[in-house]
């Protein structure tokens, strides 16, 4: 039994399924309907996790502006105290550089999915590939960027300096004052929900069950052993259960006394029906400084990013919007933005050290988790579904994911 249907969820059950096993996805709202719903649709493999070297001090000029890409709601909470003193610890070359040993396989092995369940199962979901282009108005911003690209150039990616004239040779909508980009190949994109919506399809035609809208309300425990879920309207039962919930896995977990330290961190989106005054972009396109993603989907141009810690709630915050807009003004040319045709908010699961937690939860038998993706969900969804399998039914994975247990917490 699977609790959640995002593309975490929807990407495990597709690969237990293939496995042969009997599969039941549960998800309180609808399919892709939280952060599997609305973010950028970027596929980035080889992207490094957000607490980078010298990440906190950027964070700290940040946090108190609700108008930056980070932004931290004053108010008294414990927990998430605890979760920027680790957040702090972790950014460390050192720490950085383990994860990438294992971020970077992962990658690989995600974007070989990627073209494989599209084409062996035609989904239609805008799926594209050419690359993303991370571009800069600083020579601080770039210089940081190509440190970034000589990491990941050693774990067999192949990102590429441009030059402002090159890259706007690329991309003529950007504006003068762009002074270089970096492009990053092995990237994709697709329209995120639909992704989602139509591997769920195919997760049904394999013969798994999706219940969605049926919230759970505790897991079935029985003498150190999960058995199921309570509903709200009964009680089912699974030999296994893995919770794929995002940032409501801490929920879930209260009651078997196991804490996850995963906050919240909620990503807005705005999108705009393309049309004069509307960027037209060849490839998405990451604004450095600004940390905005700005994707073509379809007909459409959406704008996505920020990352903000105001505890569990879903308040869209005016200004968070307009940030983004601001943003696409300042990095492209001739820009007038009509009403954009959609505006969300969604909450990312972000844990302390960057990484997502896959694996059993210590000292409950039949009870894993996959979750913690942060911004990389989208990224990492397939190979985490083929790793879960591999770990449920074979006892081992293919990639080592010691730096991902659950109980390293």
């Amino acid at each position: 039994m699977i609790v959640g249907a995002g593309v975490i969820g929807i990407c495990c059950a597709y690969y237990l399924l293939r496995r042969g096993q009997r599969v039941t996805v549960i998800e309180a709202r609808e399919i892709a309907g939280a952060a599997s719903k609305g973010n950028a649709g970027s596929i980035a493999p080889g992207h490094e996790p957000i607490n980078r070297p010298g990440q906190i001090w950027q964070a700290f000029k940040w946090m108190f502006s609700s108008t930056s890409p980070l932004y931290i709601a004053s108010r008294p909470d414990i927990a998430l105290a605890r979760w920027l003193w680790s957040f702090h610890r972790h950014c460390r070359h050192e720490f950085c550089d383990e994860s990438m040993r294992l971020l970077g396989p992962m990658g690989h092995r995600s974007a070989q999915l990627y073209d494989e369940i599209t084409e062996t199962e035609n989904l239609d979901c805008n799926y594209q590939k050419g690359g993303y282009y991370s571009i800069f108005r600083t020579r601080k911003g770039l210089d940081g960027a190509k440190r970034q690209a000589e990491v990941i150039a050693e774990l067999g990616y192949a990102p590429e300096i441009l030059s402002g004239h090159a890259v706007r040779d690329r991309e003529p909508a950007l504006a003068e004052d762009v002074i270089g980009a970096v492009r990053y190949p092995e990237s994709s994109w697709c329209d995120p929900q639909r992704f989602v919506l139509q591997l769920a399809e195919r997760v049904v035609q394999l013969g798994g069950v999706i219940r969605d809208h049926t919230p759970v309300r505790a897991l079935a425990v029985e003498q150190g052993r999960v058995r199921g879920v309570h509903t709200a309207t009964d009680t089912a039962e699974a030999d296994t259960v893995l919770l794929a919930t995002g940032a409501e896995t801490p929920r879930l977990l209260a009651g078997t006394g196991y804490r996850l330290p995963l906050q919240p961190a909620k990503g807005y989106h705005r999108q705009y029906t393309g049309g004069s005054g509307v960027p037209k972009l060849n490839l998405p396109c990451v604004l450095g400084e600004a940390y905005v993603f700005c994707t073509p989907i379809g007909d459409a141009l959406r704008l996505a990013g920020t990352l903000e810690f105001s505890g569990f709630n879903l308040e869209m915050r005016t200004e968070r919007l307009e940030q983004l807009s601001r943003a696409a003004q300042a990095y492209f040319r001739e820009v007038d933005l009509p009403a954009p045709t959609s505006q969300w908010c969604g909450q990312r699961p972000c844990l302390p050290d960057g990484l997502p937690a896959i694996g059993w939860v210590p000292g409950f038998q039949g009870l894993a988790i996959a979750t913690g993706h942060a911004m990389m969900g989208l990224t990492l969804g397939p190979v985490t579904g083929e790793l879960v399998a591999q770990l449920l039914l074979d006892g081992a994975t293919q990639l080592d994911l010691s730096l991902v247990r659950p109980d390293r917490f």
